[in-house]
């Protein structure tokens, strides 16, 4: 009798436990279905390599929904994961690394994503011999890919000179490099490691994109190799971070940058020598390193009165000012972390201006906080609205179809940007559907077993060698 109740309790508990299993699952795959449905509705899908899950192998486990930094990407679904917001995908890989069983890789996104790219060589070759592309605008999006990229490009570069030696020419670098970024600055440094002659270009400021990012932006998920350093063994890194390594790095090689100028023209000429023309000067170059990134120009919304001074693209740092009506226009991250950015600092009066009806192209944690931005009145949020007409000292706004006039003092604009497609197609580039696949895995293979090797290695007892221990 008494093993009889003995059971029955603990057959009422393990009850009770999957009853709350059970329940807890249905709820995530509610939540993962709302997420689905929204971002089939509002996305257009992953842009560039994304996780590919193989349902086959799946068994469940969850573990990839939890590890991705940005936020809802992936959820579950009938017990298996599966994309939901690839919109929100740029490719870290930890979901990848953290599958247990490896049923995710890393790919690209459809082949109709991928076309119209620049035609380039597995070294990073255009359809011009000599001229270069690196980074984002070759295809792979992520900070590592740039640094590799741009490093892997100049030893390329070096190895030619070294088999096809050339007289040195006055005025005539080794290399000019446009572009500033993480693979603009990886290619300079590895060309000063190379001893070769080299200037880098860059329309804004040293650090590219990664200096537009808001405050504490994660910028790297795993170790990369920078040249002159060796490899960063940190295995996360913040805008801060990065733009102080790379000051400390720079401030101690003779790296020969230019900013302020934007490259207007490339021609090459008879004795295959390159004439870069931008709006101040004219620099001539045996070869020439495309690290433009994909951003290009900031797209205008074409509004009356835009060209006012107080109306920006870009927002650098948010405590410079305080004490301001600022309106911020835009529905994606950027817009919505500028406008919590400016709502913190004293006495700002923030209005964020949307067209959509809700937001649906930000992460998860950035949903969260501008939704207690809106209820706390730190943040005014205006869906349904867009800009009629920008005025010294207000804004007009048509909001569901009514004008509304706010006074204002500063305006940013977060409306995307307009590759630079047009620019290398006019200097002679080729283009077309190029299937980057099988690039994008290897990328994240290599990074999984990086990661891999760190976490070995970190773990390891002082004095514990690894090496040729890890495969």
């Amino acid at each position: 009798m008494n093993t009889l109740i003995t059971y029955s309790i603990a057959g009422v508990i393990c009850l009770i436990f999957l009853i709350l299993y059970l329940k807890g699952l249905k709820k995530r795959d509610a939540r993962a279905r709302e997420a689905a449905e929204k971002g089939q509705l509002f996305s257009e899908g992953p842009r560039a390599q994304h996780p590919h899950i193989d349902n086959n192998y799946c068994i469940g486990c969850a573990t990839c929904t939890t590890v991705c930094p940005e936020g809802d990407v992936l959820g579950m679904i009938a017990g298996k994961a599966v994309i939901v917001n690839g919109n929100k995908c740029i490719g870290h890989g930890l979901c990848a690394d953290a599958c247990p069983i490896g049923a995710i890789t890393m790919v690209m996104a459809s082949p109709s994503m991928a076309a119209d790219m620049p035609q380039l060589t597995p070294y990073f070759e255009t359809t011009i011999p000599g001229m270069f592309i690196v980074g984002e605008l070759g295809g792979l999006a992520l900070i590592k890919n740039a640094v590799n990229q741009g490093r892997d490009c100049v030893d390329t570069i070096a190895a030619r000179f070294k088999e096809n030696p050339r007289p040195p020419m006055p005025g005539v670098y080794d290399i000019l490099i446009v572009g500033a970024g993480p693979a603009g600055i990886s290619a300079s440094l590895r060309a000063v490691e190379n001893k070769l002659t080299c200037i880098t270009l860059e329309r804004d400021e040293v650090g590219g994109t990664v200096a537009k990012y808001p405050r504490q932006k994660l910028v790297l998920t795993s170790p990369v190799q920078f040249p002159m350093y060796g490899k960063f063994k940190k295995m996360q890194l913040s805008k801060e971070d990065l733009l102080a390594f790379w000051e400390t790095v720079l401030n101690r090689t003779d790296f020969n940058v230019s900013t302020g100028e934007k490259v207007e023209d490339i021609q090459k000429g008879p004795d295959r020598i390159f004439t870069v023309t931008t709006q101040r000067n004219q620099y001539r170059a045996r070869t020439v390193v495309l690290a433009l990134g994909r951003a290009g120009d900031p797209r205008k919304l074409g509004v009356k009165g835009e060209e006012l001074p107080k109306v920006m693209y870009r927002l650098i740092e948010a405590d410079h000012y305080v004490n301001r009506k600022i309106l911020v226009v835009g529905g994606g991250d950027s817009a919505v972390e500028a406008a919590m950015g400016l709502a913190s600092q004293k006495g700002n009066q923030v209005t964020l201006s949307y067209r959509g009806e809700r937001f649906s192209r930000i992460k998860k944690r950035n949903a969260k906080r501008m939704e207690e931005c809106m209820k706390s009145g730190i943040v005014r949020v205006l869906f349904n609205s867009n800009v009629v007409e920008f005025k010294p000292e207000s804004v007009i706004l048509d909001v569901a179809r009514q004008q509304l006039e706010i006074p204002n003092d500063f305006a940013w604009i977060f409306a995307g940007g307009t590759p630079p497609t047009a620019f290398l197609q006019r200097v002679g580039i080729g283009f077309g559907s190029r299937d980057v696949t099988l690039e994008a895995s290897k990328a994240a293979k290599q990074a999984d077993v990086e990661r891999r090797q760190l976490a070995w290695i970190t773990a390891a007892p002082p004095g514990y060698s690894h090496k040729n221990k890890f495969v």
